[in-house]
């Protein structure tokens, strides 16, 4: 079984540059993600919209927009949602058969829930939501060096949905999720046979085309040294198994390719798809 893909972008958002680049010096990111005057670097909530013989997945759901002025201000969350992209698409959300989530920060998650009259509810009632046993064990018990990114507006409404995964797991035929542990230790990625090859959402491992170098990773990973090791075979496979990545974060082009770099052949660059 192959999939269609159609890429949602559900709104933009700014994070601290040195939160997103950790050790990296500040002199070697600002030129390739220049700051504004807080010192904050535009980022997208990316998600894809998969469909297969009338069945519909939905990879990712965004900040959602359960949001204070303050709280929106802080992050510059754009007021848009991944429920706007899909009805761009006419697609309603209740038509979603399966929702995959990398993890549960409030800036993948956020999007599962929306407010009816003040009280959070399910964006997609009659969806399956698939996450790995670990994140949402994690996220229930709010196991984070980031305060307030696992909310309970977000998991609560849906628990009845979720199904956990643990390890490599086949979500439908064509569709699969294998952990990626380092931003989270129940962080999944998405894997998804397409009629042009295997296309791989990489969630926060890579979340932007300039994260590609085995030090750029964030501030914001459980387990920094991880994240590092779980990217450099993330990449790796990606060049060696020819497939396409789609990142989760990259205001630019979203699909792109790993490779070798002529400068450093050990390690991978990306480039993004013609």
């Amino acid at each position: 079984m192959t999939w269609s893909i159609k890429i949602l972008r559900a709104g933009t958002m700014r994070l601290d540059g040195g939160g997103m680049f950790g050790v990296v010096p500040k002199t070697m990111w600002e030129r390739l993600s220049p700051p504004d005057d807080h010192n904050r670097i535009l980022l997208q909530t990316n998600c894809l919209l998969l469909e297969q013989s009338g069945t519909k997945v939905l990879v990712e759901a965004g900040c959602g927009d359960k949001w204070s002025e303050k709280e929106r201000g802080i992050y510059a969350i754009e007021n848009r949602t991944v429920v706007d992209a899909l009805q761009e698409l006419n697609v309603d959300p209740s038509e979603i058969d399966h929702v995959v989530i990398s993890h549960l920060h409030f800036d993948h998650a956020g999007g599962l829930t929306r407010l009816n009259d003040g009280n959070p509810v399910c964006c997609f009632p009659n969806a399956t939501l698939h996450i790995q046993h670990q994140e949402w064990k994690d996220a229930n018990e709010n196991r984070a060096v980031m305060t307030r990114t696992y909310l309970p507006t977000h998991l609560e409404p849906v628990a009845s949905q979720v199904q956990t995964h643990t390890g490599c797991s086949s979500v439908l035929e064509g569709l699969a999720v294998e952990p990626a542990p380092g931003h989270t230790w129940g962080q999944q990625s998405v894997h998804i046979d397409t009629a042009d090859g295997p296309v791989v959402f990489p969630a926060d491992v890579v979340p932007t085309i300039n994260h590609a170098p085995p030090a750029f990773v964030m501030a914001y990973d459980i387990e920094p040294y991880t994240a590092m090791q779980t990217k450099v075979n993330v990449l790796s496979r990606a060049a060696e198994e020819e497939w396409t990545l789609a990142l989760g974060h990259e205001p630019g082009p979203v699909l792109v390719r790993a490779e070798s770099d002529p400068e450093r052949p050990e390690r991978r660059r990306l480039t993004p798809c013609p």
